[in-house]
């Protein structure tokens, strides 16, 4: 039960492990994933570590199938992912693997390559085919004689006037179609006007055969007169990447031509049928066991990594590792390496010893679905020191509670309720879909403080009276409607419409004759002053809520204290820090509890004011006319409650330091000497100095003023240090109290926001007499919700989440958390091969 409030204990641990052996009992550690081996050999170069061969092959693998899975991607083909875990295959089974690889990927770049050509001939195929087809219709065309006239002006004007036969040439060819325009302004400009263009858009999509995509192409024909035109001609041709084809120049010839092509592409259509189909099968057999590949390969790469971390001894029949781990599970651990001995057939077993050393474990804290979210809040300030409390078992409940306070409305709770219950309702499946969704699986991580959240925003909600900006009216109300200056009556009518606002007496008893069962009277709703009502309330109850919340946090400091046995720190450190803070604002608590029950109604004008009250007794000022006390015998409690928090200081900032001091002196003079082997002298021995040292020197190692033996003592520094630790937490009772009425501000903004919303969507349509009213106020409802949902459950939501996670990071952990420790990495299968086969 310790281990839910502390991290686990650790210790390092040295393995022997017989070469033939080490790898299945690695193997059999990372399933287990509770070691963290370490690198025996960081002044060795990752080249000239002894498996690095090893390592390399299983990249070759792990690279070929990443070619496989990108092919089978390509070609929409689901992976069949059944949950599988196989067992790492033995050493001998790589040659094995490596062969199915390079034979799969041989034969996928074959049939790529294969089928690249082929598309590429269909593509030259379906050009020449279009070209044909186009061409006849330009010449067709040609025959008019008009147009002959005016294509042959176009080229050779003198020509034309003479009436003498032309000698055209011609060229046929496909370009992308945006390249029309640019591609018919250079023949131009090149060939000055003296070419003939002709040019018409293919209607079907071409696909590319390299890349895949779908590409619009269009035929063209150029007619021009003379080699030189055409040789210009085909250079800008080649500079557009068009693609030109040999065109007959006889109908016949082109018809002839054209069915030969038809012929072809028929052909080499089934041809690339029948690779398709055959690629299709290679990628459906390799896509069912794919993610078993992938497991095995990345397996065999990790235990190789982990083995480059060992040493070897001189022998080279084995091999030693040293690891951190949980000491509550060194039996799993020896078991473990039992198992990987036997499966790997070795007679000698592995050797498992206990290390002494000065060094600091890491911390690992066990969480399960439930608590590693908040473990998770409590990580992302800092990583606890090794051993010190876990703030993540009171995060659970004063986490959500802090942002029900800041959040609290039934309604806007019991959505947020809902929609977390659906995630943790439907956790199994929505883990197996692995979704790729990086906001979606945040979410659904914090899936259990979303839960607790709005539950416990339901109850401040029921608390608050608040649903939707509206009070629900469950046991009647307190208030009794009598008027107050009508005492022997009822208002008239008359009464209630020449006054806009009436005020009624809060010393009548009402039905209940006493406050309101639970929550806040529903009257308040309509009171004009409601918002001055709930200021005073939600403010005194912040600053109650916070004070409780800080002197809680340094409670949990004396457990760390006691913990690592540093008395120094207790009665130098948590005693003066709990009383100054309870001297003065644990007094502000009684006072406002103490107001809540001194005054009544009747008397509730002459109530002093405890803010001005504060300030007074921290001035010392007890003369003020406007500020009546509260009680007798207020300015000698107060002021001694003052003296009492004032003289704390020196004793964190003074004394502590001086203790200090004390003791290194008392250790570097012995106050012994030794003649004859006779100890003469009162001081304490030497082996009592030590105890002395260890015991009493390193208290103040959690504030950061550890020193090692070595170390000279700085009286400097650590005075320097215990000032700024003292100023620190002096002022920061003060700022951090304040930084609680964020619980007020927020609180209030919700209600604000929510009301507004209200008043100014869903009144709209709840205004409505009208016969189509029904129809607008579904749409209002609908925006309503909208606004909702998007407003005042995300954002207002994110901003609630953001302000109590600083509450619980600056004004809760800094009372007793250090986070100065590294976490616990384990050697884990499943942390390594997790969200692998999702990208």
């Amino acid at each position: 039960m310790g281990e839910l409030f502390r991290s686990e204990e650790m210790t390092l641990a040295q393995l022997f492990l017989q070469s033939e052996a080490a790898y299945c009992c690695v193997s059999e550690l990372g399933e287990l994933g509770m070691v963290q081996f370490r690198d025996l050999n960081p002044d060795v170069n990752v080249f000239q570590r002894k498996f690095v061969n090893e390592v390399r092959r299983c990249e070759e693998m792990d690279r070929k199938l990443r070619f496989v899975e990108k092919e089978i991607k390509k070609a929409n083909i689901p992976t069949m992912d059944t949950g599988e875990n196989p067992e790492v295959p033995f050493p001998r089974d790589m040659i094995d693997l490596e062969a199915t690889f390079e034979k799969l990927e041989n034969e996928l770049k074959e049939i790529n390559t294969n089928q690249e050509a082929l598309k590429k001939n269909f593509l030259e195929l379906t050009e020449l085919k279009h070209i044909l087809r186009r061409t006849q219709q330009f010449f067709d065309e040609m025959e008019d004689p008009n147009l002959l006239e005016e294509s042959s002006s176009l080229l050779d004007p003198s020509e034309a006037g003479r009436g003498a036969p032309l000698r055209l040439g011609f060229v046929a060819g496909v370009i992308n179609r945006e390249r029309i325009p640019t591609f018919e302004r250079m023949l131009w400009r090149v060939c000055r006007g003296n070419v003939f263009l002709r040019q018409t858009e293919i209607e079907d999509p071409l696909e590319d055969p390299t890349t895949g995509d779908q590409v619009h192409k269009s035929v063209f024909i150029i007619f021009f007169q003379g080699d030189q035109l055409k040789n210009r001609v085909k250079k800008i041709c080649e500079g557009f990447r068009a693609s030109l084809y040999p065109c007959p120049e006889t109908p016949q010839e082109r018809k002839e031509m054209a069915a030969g092509v038809n012929t072809r592409i028929d052909d080499l259509q089934m041809v690339l049928n029948q690779t398709e189909d055959h690629r299709q099968r290679v990628l459906q057999a390799a896509a069912k066991t794919i993610r078993v590949w992938f497991i095995k390969v990345r397996k065999m790469k990790a235990i190789y990594h982990t083995l480059n971390l060992c040493n070897i001894d001189v022998t080279q029949k084995c091999l030693i590792a040293e690891v951190w781990c949980p000491v509550s599970d060194l039996d799993s651990i020896q078991f473990a390496l039992r198992r990987g001995t036997e499966r790997s057939g070795s007679t000698v077993p592995s050797i498992l010893n206990r290390m002494q050393t000065k060094q600091t474990p890491p911390t690992y804290n066990k969480t399960n679905k439930f608590t590693s979210g908040f473990q998770n809040i409590v990580d992302a300030y800092g990583i606890g020191t090794y051993r010190e409390i876990n703030p993540a078992p009171y995060t659970i409940i004063t986490f959500p509670f802090l942002f029900a306070v800041m959040f609290g409305d039934m309604g806007h709770g019991l959505l947020m309720t809902c929609a977390a219950l659906y995630l943790v309702i439907r956790e199994t499946r929505l883990l197996a879909q692995k979704s790729d969704n990086e906001m979606f699986n945040m979410i659904f991580a914090g899936r259990y403080i979303i839960l607790l959240m709005g539950i416990f925003s339901v109850y401040t909600g029921l608390i608050y009276n608040d649903c939707f900006s509206k009070s629900l009216n469950m046991f009647g109300s307190s208030w009794s409607v009598r008027p107050m200056f009508f005492p022997k009556g009822n208002w008239t009518f008359e009464t209630l419409d020449g006054n806009s606002v009436l005020q009624l007496d809060p010393a009548v008893p009402g039905v209940f004759g006493g406050p309101y069962p639970l929550g806040i009277d529903p009257i308040w709703n309509v009171a004009t002053n409601k918002l001055t009502f709930l200021n005073s309330f939600k403010m005194k109850m912040s600053v109650v809520l916070g004070v409780i919340h800080m002197l809680f946090g340094v409670t949990l400091s004396l457990f760390n204290h006691l913990y690592f046995k540093k008395p120094l720190n207790i009665f130098l450190g948590f005693i003066p820090e709990i009383v100054f803070m309870s001297s003065l604002f644990g007094y502000l608590i009684l006072l406002i509890f103490y107001k809540w029950t001194a005054y009544d109604a009747a008397t509730s004008k002459d109530a002093p004011s405890l803010l001005i009250a504060f300030i007074n007794m921290c001035l010392f000022n007890y003369n003020d006319p406007t500020n009546k006390p509260l009680y007798r015998g207020q300015v000698g409690i107060q002021s001694l409650l003052v003296v009492i928090a004032l003289a704390c200081v020196p004793c964190m900032l003074v004394v502590k330091t001086m203790v200090l001091r004390r003791q290194y002196l008392w250790k570097k003079h012995l106050g012994t000497q030794k003649f004859g082997g006779i100890r003469v002298g009162n001081g304490p021995t030497e082996d009592e100095a030590e105890i002395i040292d260890h015991d009493q020197l390193s208290q103040h190692s959690e504030e950061g003023d550890e020193h090692s033996e070595e170390e000279p003592f700085n009286f400097g520094d650590m005075a320097v240090h215990q000032a700024i630790h003292t100023i620190e937490y002096c002022l920061g009772c003060i700022s951090n109290t304040a930084s609680y009425l964020r619980l007020w501000a927020l609180s209030l903004a919700h209600a604000q926001l929510s009301e507004v919303l209200w008043g100014m969507v869903m009144h709209l349509g709840l205004s409505s007499r009208s016969g189509g009213g029904f129809f607008g106020l579904s749409i209002i409802f609908s925006a309503f919700a909208t606004l909702t949902v998007c407003i005042l459950l995300i954002m207002e939501g994110l901003s609630a989440f953001l302000h109590a996670l600083r509450l619980h990071w600056v004004e809760f952990q800094n009372k007793f958390y250090t986070g100065q420790g590294f976490k616990f990495v384990p050697f884990s299968f499943e942390s390594i091969l997790e969200g692998r086969f999702d990208e």
